[in-house]
C-alpha cells in the first residue's frame, strides 16, 4: 500500500541515532508537564483550553477540550441524583472508569505531541523525530512533519481524531472487563439505542449544539463523530459562541457549568468532580505494535471530509432537555416500580 511504504521508512529511522543534550531536556520536560496536567478530567480540560488559546492553529486542542468537558459531565452524572438511583456503585465505577481511561490515554498520546509542536515553533525547526520517545505513531510524526510544511490546519484535526480513536481501540473498547461490565450491559445499549448520550457544546445564551453517539463502540462511527464535531465547533456562525463559552466557564465536571445559563431556576444535579472522585492512577503500558501498519487501508476513507447538513448545525437545546427528562422519568418509574 502507498501509505505504509512512509511508516516505514519513519519505523526504520527511529531505530537509528541518539538525542543530542537539549533534546533529552525536551523530552524530560515534556514528560513531567504531560504527568502534571493528566491528573484528572479538570486538569486535562484547562491544559487542552489553555494550549488552544496560545496556538489556535491547532484546532484539535480546542475540540479536545470541549470534548473532555462532555467527558466530565458524564462522569459526575454518575454521582449525581440520577445514576445513583437506578444503579448500585459496583455497576456505575466500570461506566466512570471507562471514561477515565480513555481521556488519560489521549492525554497522554496527545499532549507531548502539542508541546512538541509548540518547541518546533519556538526554536523554527521541526523536531517531531523526537516522538518515538514517546511512543507516538509513525502516522503523527508524518501528519505534523505535513502540517509543519502546508500549514493545512484541517488535516490535522482529522488526523489527530484518527490517532486517538485508533489509540484507545484496543486497550478500551476492546479491553475485555469493559467489554463485559460496560459496553455488554444492558444499561449501554438502552443509552445507545436511544440517544440518551449526546456531546453537547453549550453558548453562554443558553443554547447547546452537538451531536447524539450511536454506535461508539465503533472505531469508523467514533472518527466520524469526532470530524462532525469537529465541523461543528468551527462552524463560521458558532465557533465564537463557543469559545467565549470555554473562556468565560470554569470546568467543575458538572452539567450546572450549563445548565446556569439555560433556566436561572435550575438547580445542581450533578456534583463537582472533585468532590466525588479520587485521582485515579494508571500504568502506562508500552504499545506492542503501530495501529497504522494495520489500519492504513482505511486512511483514505477516514480522511474524507464531512459537510454538516443544515439540520446538523441547528440547535437542539429543546431535544436534549427533553431526553433528559426521559431518561429521569425512566429511573424515576424504575425506582418507584
Amino acid at each position: 500500500m502507498k501509505h505504509v511504504s512512509l511508516y516505514l521508512d519513519i519505523k526504520e529511522r527511529r531505530k537509528k541515532g541518539k538525542h543530542s543534550f537539549q533534546e533529552n531536556k525536551f523530552i524530560t520536560t515534556i514528560k513531567k508537564n504531560t504527568a502534571k496536567y493528566n491528573l484528572d478530567n479538570i486538569s486535562r480540560t484547562k491544559a487542552y483550553a489553555t494550549y488552544y488559546n496560545r496556538n489556535p492553529d491547532v484546532k484539535w486542542a480546542f475540540l479536545a477540550s470541549m470534548v473532555s468537558r462532555n467527558a466530565g459531565w458524564n462522569m459526575t452524572d454518575l454521582q449525581g441524583r440520577w445514576y445513583t438511583l437506578a444503579l448500585d456503585w459496583e455497576k456505575r465505577y466500570p461506566i466512570f472508569l471507562t471514561y477515565e481511561m480513555a481521556n488519560w490515554l489521549i492525554f497522554d498520546d496527545a499532549y507531548p505531541q502539542l508541546l512538541l509542536y509548540e518547541l518546533s515553533l519556538h526554536y523554527n525547526r521541526p523536531l517531531f523525530h523526537l516522538l518515538k520517545e514517546f511512543n507516538v505513531s509513525c502516522f503523527m510524526e508524518a501528519e505534523w512533519q505535513y502540517f509543519w510544511e502546508t500549514g493545512d490546519k484541517e488535516r490535522l484535526v482529522t488526523s489527530l481524531i484518527i490517532n486517538e480513536q485508533n489509540l484507545i481501540q484496543e486497550p478500551v473498547l476492546n479491553n475485555r472487563k469493559f467489554q463485559r461490565k460496560v459496553f455488554g450491559t444492558s444499561v449501554y445499549l438502552f443509552q445507545d439505542l436511544g440517544h440518551f448520550s449526546c456531546v453537547v457544546f453549550p453558548t453562554l445564551d443558553g443554547r447547546l449544539y452537538g451531536h447524539s453517539v450511536h454506535g461508539f463502540q465503533k472505531l469508523t462511527n467514533r472518527i466520524e463523530l469526532g470530524k462532525k464535531l469537529a465541523a461543528l465547533l468551527f462552524s463560521e456562525e458558532l465557533k465564537d459562541s463557543f469559545f467565549h463559552f470555554s473562556l468565560q466557564t470554569e470546568p467543575t465536571g458538572s452539567r450546572f457549568d450549563y445548565e446556569r445559563y439555560l433556566d436561572a431556576s435550575l438547580y445542581r444535579e450533578t456534583p463537582f468532580l472533585r468532590g466525588v472522585y479520587p485521582v485515579i492512577p494508571h500504568c502506562k503500558e508500552k504499545r506492542a505494535k503501530d495501529w497504522v501498519f494495520t489500519q492504513a487501508k482505511h486512511l483514505e476513507k477516514w480522511r474524507k471530509p464531512v459537510s454538516l447538513k443544515r439540520n446538523e448545525r441547528m440547535e437542539l437545546t429543546k431535544w436534549f432537555i427533553h431526553k433528559q427528562h426521559q431518561m429521569h422519568s425512566l429511573i424515576a418509574m424504575k425506582n418507584w416500580l
